[in-house]
């Protein structure tokens, strides 16, 4: 059985574009990771510095991806229109000659955190099923449809709101962050909405058959588990205590 008809079984064909956005919207309500117990610690103040230290330096390694993934996604394409709209999301990750990008941010989160900028950069200390989940995102991007390669940004459609609660959550709890290291995700606040919605027009307008209305669901929910993966491998290092040899060890775990 496939991914796509494995869909099918668990609920009725999709009929129309419409049905399509409820059903995105529903997966995305019960499956964000803005709903693993690792965020809500985060957001929460229940984590301390080295366990946050941890979750900014392995979700750098996702961050740092994404412009890659992105560029896969833009090969995909021979509309030049189409990858004149993707080309903008390298460029907010990247930023230019005279622009900062998100990744550049990021670093100001994980130096205001006190880590090292180039071991940040190394990736040497991110936990092995970090690498394992980001790769696979790539790989999907690569070998499934264009459709399904756009269909998996998806994710940001409920962005916003995970970015509202960890800004006021950490600034909030934690006496270590501070408004300038948070700026990756003030700026995101913006640029995520704008991109979902071209997604979401993009998948509601080419997924014309219930087959294809399914296989974009399955790679929204496959970027779901993409996310929710990260974010179990963190719970299980950092607050079971369950460290992987040769990953980040805080300092207050040593």
């Amino acid at each position: 059985m496939t991914a796509m008809t494995a869909f099918s079984v668990r609920g009725a064909p999709i009929e129309s574009a419409d049905e399509l956005e409820a059903r995105l919207r529903a997966i995305g309500a019960a499956r964000y990771h803005n709903l693993h117990p690792f965020h809500r610690m985060l957001h929460g103040g229940e984590l301390n510095k080295g366990q946050v230290q941890a979750w900014a330096l392995n979700r750098y390694y996702y961050q740092s991806t994404i412009p890659i993934k992105d560029a896969v996604v833009l090969s995909r394409f021979r509309e030049r229109a189409i990858r004149l709209e993707w080309r903008h999301r390298i460029e907010d990750h990247d930023g230019d000659a005279a622009h900062e990008g998100g990744i550049a941010r990021w670093l100001k989160l994980t130096e205001g955190l006190g880590l090292d900028t180039a071991y940040v950069e190394s990736t040497e200390g991110i936990l092995p099923a970090t690498r394992f989940a980001v790769e696979a995102y790539v790989h999907f991007v690569r070998e499934r449809t264009p459709l399904e390669a756009i269909a998996s940004s998806l994710t940001e459609l409920f962005a916003p709101r995970l970015h509202e609660e960890r800004i006021a959550g950490m600034l909030s709890h934690y006496d270590f962050i501070n408004p300038e290291i948070m700026t990756y995700f003030t700026r995101r606040l913006e640029q995520a909405p704008r991109d979902a919605l071209f997604a979401l027009d993009y998948v509601k307008r080419h997924a014309t058959t219930p087959a294809e209305r399914a296989a974009v669901c399955n790679a929204l929910i496959f970027k779901t588990n993409v996310l929710w993966a990260q974010l179990d491998a963190l719970h299980h290092a950092y607050v079971h205590g369950h460290i992987p040899p040769g990953a980040f060890v805080p300092d207050d775990a040593r």
